[in-house]
């Protein structure tokens, strides 16, 4: 399946629609031939949907729900995902830049540039891509170096938030046999909130060498790098909730500043300090912080084909680093962030030519990781300093046979066995600010001090006692204010490994030469992992198992595909991450196993080449997830959990049972909808090609806590463009508009965990501009 506004794929003398080459299954194929759930983006509809980084694919892929943070892109296929991207859990999606699995999710920018194409997988990947693809995976495949040739391609953009974009690649020749291949992009605009933030500042290269070393050899290399600045993603105020003990529930009061103001416009500062500071007894202060970015991705890798008589062997050696350095406002507090990501790789794969009836692929991946990170964060009344090292190493054999039964019918079965071996070693200081008189029950000290967002407790304006020390009273001007400092410290050094075998059985039949029927069975794995959190030290693997029926055909000469696709998957022990209380009563970032989900639906794909110049595409999803069985503790602090789930408290334990079984999965919407359509207009050598695409995209909840707040309304947003320029596309030049409607809803919501404030960052506004571009 393709998604997105269609490209120009077939003319009059091409007779119908132009197919697209896939390489989802470890081999270049049709991707009409691909018995495998995907959907495919090509390089003209990522140009003109102005894809510069990953979230900008939710418009164009009806699965996939990708939430950008100020840390990362948090990636959801069909509701299975997770909100977090702290280093201590993984990504239920692999995301995968030019064969190489890129194991961090803040590692997935700057690379979106000079591609042939993006393939979204949906369902586990269990044997060909293995460990943390249950939910799918992404393949983000650059155009490579084309021997022999000399040509290349440009473009340039500008649009309003003084958004400017380029990108260019030059293909040069190294004789018969060889190219390298050189491309960049740039992209800088303003930020989309009045505070200046939710910018964007990239700039990126990319490096590639091809030789065809003898007609059986062939080594490509490439490095790259990528540099994220400016001031980042944020949010904005949605409003706050507060604990009414009579009515026994949580009462919200809407936000008196825009969403769009963000956080630190004086109007958001303004509303900022009306709101209490959790148990400090006062308010908030103003937040005193100047976000920045400053992160850089580097990376390296090879790939050798040796092509023997008994079939074909691919080795993959690559390495990446990430290097960040940054303080967002993500959750409307301040964290500073150092981080260093160091990955190494190995992949080698031997695709056999087929011996009799059968034909198979057999190969290995060794990964290793090494995560150096230290975070200071401040939420006003509470502080934390941690510094910790986590290192991953992953070895995972498989392979996949096709029995050709005969022409037109064939079985697959694929297995794989993944061991993951993690270590966990760090410290982490924190500090809490509470209140100790009580005024008409409320705790009330409106002169004690607040945590100052601070690299080190050295910055903050008051002692921060020694680890061990007994709670501190903090004072004013020499006064004492009735609140106490309270130091906790906690250090972690463990170990973890898991292992899983993973497997993927399928029927293909041939109805006739241009119309496949398939089904399949296929399981997936996401390892287990760390939490610094007491009580909550560990967590197991989850796993996934898909059921797909689908067909895929061509109709009418080749100017009708319909293609059909059914899934039911069943989701266990199910990773769920949020910032909330441990048993200790410290608030941390935990992730548990909560349960069960039951995952079902239907996508309907369909292409018509009307008349030679008429192209209509549509794209339909209904998608029916539900929480089967999903439950949490939390540590009881006074009063219930911010929730709109179920709660039930054990006072034995002193703590809190939240139940979730029966809501929807997160990010699920039950409808989405992609319609496009594109007209072409030949004046002579010339033409005038008009353009344009919405999408539906359904109710659904976008955040941990299943608030009423966090269910955002089902909404349309649609694209048109209109381009023009030779027939043999040399040139052209177009204008645009995205998000005709200028709805700016919430793609992403949190409480801030002491202040109980909602916040949510927002989808880019009505945006226009200009792009001219070319070739040679």
């Amino acid at each position: 399946m393709t998604g997105g506004q269609p490209a120009p794929e077939a003319s009059a003398d091409e007779g119908g629609l132009q197919d697209i080459v896939v390489t989802a299954q470890r081999r270049a194929e049709n991707s009409q031939r691909a018995a495998v759930a995907i959907n495919v983006v090509d390089e003209a509809a990522l140009l003109k949907a102005g894809v510069t980084q990953a979230d900008r694919l939710n418009e164009l892929v009806p699965a996939l729900t990708i939430q950008p943070t100020s840390t990362g892109n948090l990636i959801f296929i069909r509701g299975v995902g997770n909100f977090t991207l702290t280093q201590n859990s993984d990504p239920a999606s692999a995301f995968n830049y030019d064969g190489v699995y890129v194991g961090r999710p803040t590692g997935t920018v700057g690379v979106f540039y000079d591609l042939q194409r993006v393939e979204v997988l949906k369902g586990p990947q269990g044997t060909l891509y293995g460990r943390n693809a249950t939910g799918g995976a992404i393949n983000v495949i650059p155009a490579q170096p084309q021997p022999g040739e000399f040509s290349g391609h440009g473009s340039l953009s500008y649009g309003n938030y003084d958004a400017l974009v380029a990108e260019a690649a030059v293909n040069l020749p190294m004789g018969d046999d060889g190219a390298f291949r050189i491309s960049g992009m740039r992209s800088k605009r303003d930020g989309y909130n009045r505070d200046g933030t939710s910018d964007e500042d990239i700039a990126a290269l990319r490096l590639q060498l091809k030789a065809n070393l003898t007609p059986d050899l062939t080594v490509r290399l490439s490095g790259d790098y990528a540099h994220l600045g400016g001031i980042g993603t944020s949010v904005g105020y949605d409003g706050s909730y507060a604990y009414n003990p009579f009515a026994r529930r949580y009462v919200f009061t809407p936000a008196s500043v825009p969403n769009s103001d963000g956080v630190l416009t004086p109007a958001a500062q303004a509303y900022r300090v009306t709101i209490n500071a959790g148990p400090t007894g006062r308010r908030l202060d103003q937040l005193a912080i100047a976000p920045y970015q400053d992160n850089s991705f580097f990376g390296a890798h090879g790939q050798i084909d040796w092509t023997t008589a008994l079939g074909t062997l691919s080795i993959i050696p690559a390495w990446r680093y990430n290097k960040l350095d940054y303080l967002a406002t993500s959750g409307a507090f301040g964290a500073f962030q150092r981080e260093t990501d160091e990955q190494y790789s190995l992949e080698a794969r031997f695709a056999g030519n087929r011996v009799g009836s059968v034909d198979y692929t057999i190969g290995a991946l060794y990964y290793h990781e090494a995560i150096g990170a230290k975070i200071s964060l401040s939420t006003s009344a509470a502080a934390a300093f941690s510094n910790a090292r986590y290192t991953t190493e992953s070895t995972a054999p498989f392979g996949r046979l096709t029995l050709h039964l005969n022409d037109r019918l064939r079985l697959i079965g694929g297995i794989r066995y993944t061991e993951d071996r993690k270590r966990f070693t760090g410290t982490t200081a924190s500090g809490t600010i509470v209140c100790q008189v009580r005024v008409a029950g409320v705790p009330t000290c409106p002169n004690a001090p607040l945590f100052p967002v601070a690299e080190t407790p050295a910055q903050f304006p008051f002692p921060f006692p020694a680890a061990g020390s007994p709670p501190v009273p903090l004072f004013a001007g020499g006064v004492p204010t009735g609140a106490l400092l309270i130091r906790a410290d906690r250090s972690d050094n463990q170990r973890l490994t898991n292992d899983r075998i993973t497997y993927r059985g399928a029927i293909e039949f041939d109805l006739a030469a241009q119309s496949l029927l398939y089904a399949s069975v296929e399981t997936g794995y996401r390892s287990g992992g760390f939490s610094a959190a007491t009580g909550f030290e560990t967590y197991e693997p989850e796993y996934i198992t898909a059921y797909t029926i689908g067909s895929k055909n061509r109709f009418f000469g080749n100017r009708l595909q319909f293609n059909l696709e059914g899934f039911w998957w069943e989701y266990r022990n199910q990773q769920v991450s949020s910032v909330r209380p441990d048993l200790s009563g410290r608030i941390t970032n935990i992730t548990q196993n909560v349960g069960q989900s039951r995952i079902r639906g239907v996508e309907v794909e369909a292409r018509v080449l009307v008349t030679p110049t008429t192209l209509i595409s549509a794209d339909v999803q209904y998608l029916d997830s539900r929480n089967t069985s999903f439950t949490y503790i939390t540590q009881n602090t006074g009063v219930p959990p911010l929730t709109g789930c179920a709660t039930t408290l054990d006072t034995a334990a002193n703590r809190y049972n939240v139940d979730c079984a029966g809501k929807p999965g997160f990010n699920s919407p039950e409808w989405t909808l992609n319609l496009a359509a594109q007209q072409t207009f030949h004046f002579g050598e010339f033409e005038l090609v008009a353009g344009a695409d919405t999408q539906y995209r359904g109710g659904r909840f976008i955040g941990f806590q299943y608030l009423p707040e966090q269910y955002e309304p089902g909404v349309w947003r649609s694209n048109a463009q209109l381009s023009f320029g030779p027939a043999n596309g040399r040139w052209s030049i177009a204008a645009f508009v995205r998000n005709i409607e200028n709805n700016r809803t919430p793609i992403f919501s949190s409480t801030q965990p002491i202040a109980n404030i909602l916040v949510s960052t927002r989808t880019a506004p009505r945006t226009y501009g200009a792009r001219i571009g070319f070739k040679f």
